[in-house]
């Protein structure tokens, strides 16, 4: 066979794969496999974006009707499902993650009105609530609408186990509430969700060892943080094994076929 020939039957070939992945318009659409995987993490993402809205909803209604103590159970209630959707906030959406949970100087979103309604016994926060509430919304837009990334899934598990070593061992995000132990807790669900649904087959497959030493931090995260309060947890130790965890999933990026994730992308 002459090279034209060999050049017009690779030719033929690609023409016949572009068509066969063409999608309804026309467009071709070559899909990354572990970006189909990272489409089942969607549902779960969904239903806690859903729940941390319909936290904040109530929120502003007990905020508007001036329950103190109904206003501070919806913000505890919201907080659970925003905790563990935060792989996707910090992979996906980073600007929108800081409107929403800025933190420790915050001037919109959880934490600032978390400071007058546990910290100063504050009820007349309805404005601010309905900003949380606008923000929340667009954020269960963009969960339901964006196209799933492993690479951006990947950045925002590594960013959000960076983060319960580095910024809330040590006394906790949620300190007027109380609730830092939690926020770490559902965290942890947060990123053993997408490291099991949408990562840990491909890195079985690659590298059968590293598998086993994420699955490994993981599980002793759990276990530092299975602890009756804040003061009572290895502080020194939940940042090391934080940080080793940091480190698998950077190692893991490569054998999957993504960027590691930098360590800019990692302290935004």
């Amino acid at each position: 066979m002459t090279d034209l020939s060999r050049w017009a039957l690779a030719s033929c070939l690609g023409w016949l794969l572009a068509v066969c992945l063409s999608g309804a318009a026309g467009a071709v659409v070559v899909e990354d496999p572990l970006d189909a995987v990272a489409e089942g993490l969607r549902p779960s993402l969904a239903e806690d974006i859903g729940q941390a809205l319909a936290g904040a909803q109530t929120l502003h209604e007990r905020l508007s009707a001036h329950d103190l103590e109904g206003a501070r159970k919806a913000w505890i209630a919201a907080r659970v499902g925003w905790e563990r959707a935060e792989v996707f906030t910090g992979g996906f959406v980073p600007d929108l993650d800081e409107k929403i949970d800025s933190w420790p100087n915050a001037r919109t979103g959880f934490h600032a009105i978390e400071a007058r309604l546990f910290g100063a016994a504050e009820a007349d926060m309805a404005t601010e609530a309905n900003t949380l509430v606008f923000y929340l919304t667009d954020l269960d837009i963009k969960v339901r609408d964006a196209p799933m990334s492993a690479q951006r899934v990947l950045t925002g598990t590594a960013r959000l186990a960076y983060e319960v070593g580095e910024d809330k061992a040590d006394g906790g995000e949620s300190r007027f509430s109380g609730t830092s132990l939690d926020d770490m807790r559902n965290n942890l669900i947060g990123i053993e969700s997408a490291y099991d649904i949408v990562f840990a087959a491909a890195v079985a497959h690659a590298d059968s060892a590293l598998d086993k030493t994420i699955r490994a931090q993981i599980d002793q995260l759990k276990t530092l943080l299975d602890a009756p309060d804040l003061k009572t947890i290895d502080s020194t130790k939940l940042r090391a094994v934080s940080e080793a965890l940091v480190l698998s999933l950077r190692s893991a990026a490569p054998k999957l076929g993504l960027l590691a994730p930098t360590l800019e992308q990692l302290s935004q």
